[in-house]
């Protein structure tokens, strides 16, 4: 199939990805909001599968309308029917226009890299081994994290401060004028010691096991089914072994987004391992695997639909080339 239908392919999977797992965050996000809330000044990040956002909440008025709602909520369920009931069926995608923006772009330029990568490792070495997976999901993934670096700085920026786009082009033409183009991608290095190894990891376990559910199955393809599994499992592998780096990331985050609405307050950044023996040291070797369960949760589900959509659209483009 041609890279545009690959892309094709990837950008509807992020579509369906976004919409299915950002009514799940918002609802995780307003529980935990019931229990402890914010204060002012003080920010918050949730990640809908695809991309993290970050809410800081402003002025005496608190955060955005979505998360300060003065709904109390029983549960999950009780969470979704009276958010629809009272604040309507919008409120439960908050937030996903950045990701629409954002993350689709980004997942399409990362899972066509991904598939042109690999074909090509496996062509020019004549080998299926199964460390290419491993070494196209890595290079995939960097090249996918430096070119949105600089859009995830400029969002944060944005959140925090809640400036509109002229502003914003006055901010960052007078950061470049004053440091250089390289402040743009600050936070680019806990980006990608989180996302290179859990790419890597996704691939290759996702085509060991696939390989292996096709196999046991007596397939000759992986079927939807097979690819949603296989999905499931890697992501949920890729996301338990790099949590560290996701803890380390989202702390990161927090402190940018603290600088943007506090520059006199805010201190130097501090290098990432400098911050994760600064999470052992407070909290222990559990600080560095915060939020296990929820990531897992969010991840597996996530990662399942993205690659299932994708190769179900993939094989929908093959037989479709196959007929014309």
């Amino acid at each position: 199939i041609t890279p545009l239908q690959q892309m094709l392919a990837s950008g509807t999977g992020a579509i369906l990805t976004s919409l299915f797992v950002t009514p799940l965050d918002v609802v995780k996000i307003r529980l935990q909001a019931q229990k402890t809330p914010f204060s002012k000044g003080k920010c918050f990040l949730y990640c809908n599968g695809l991309m993290d956002h970050l809410y800081v909440c402003q002025n005496g008025n608190g955060c955005t309308a979505w998360y300060k709602a003065p709904t109390h909520f029983t549960g999950t369920l009780d969470a979704f029917v009276k958010i629809t009931r009272y604040e309507g069926i919008r409120s439960l995608w908050s937030g996903l226009p950045p990701t629409l923006v954002m993350a689709v772009p980004a997942t399409v330029i990362y899972f066509t890299t991904y598939d042109q990568l690999r074909d090509y490792l496996q062509a020019r070495t004549g080998s299926r081994s199964h460390y290419i997976p491993l070494l196209a999901g890595a290079l995939a993934r960097l090249g996918a994290v430096t070119v949105i670096s600089p859009l995830e700085l400029i969002r944060t920026k944005m959140q925090s401060r809640q400036l509109s786009y002229r502003e914003l082009r006055v901010c960052i033409q007078s950061a470049v004028a004053q440091d250089g183009w390289l402040p743009l991608w600050r936070g680019w290095g806990p980006t990608v010691l989180r996302d290179v190894p859990f790419s890597a990891l996704y691939w290759f376990n996702y085509e060991l096991v696939r390989t292996w559910l096709c196999r046991h199955a007596w397939l000759d393809e992986a079927t939807f089914m097979v690819s949603f599994i296989s999905g499931a499992i890697s992501g949920a592998v890729a996301a338990v072994l790099t949590l560290p780096f996701d803890v380390v990331k989202t702390q990161r985050q927090i402190e940018l987004g603290d600088s943007e609405v506090h520059p006199v307050a805010a201190s130097k950044p501090s290098s990432t391992w400098l911050l994760m023996q600064r999470i052992r040291a407070e909290s222990g070797t559990r600080g560095l695997f915060a939020g296990f369960l929820p990531r897992v949760i969010k991840v597996a589900p996530a990662c399942a639909i993205m690659i299932s959509t994708y190769e179900f659209g993939k094989s929908f483009f093959q037989k479709l080339n196959q007929e014309r």
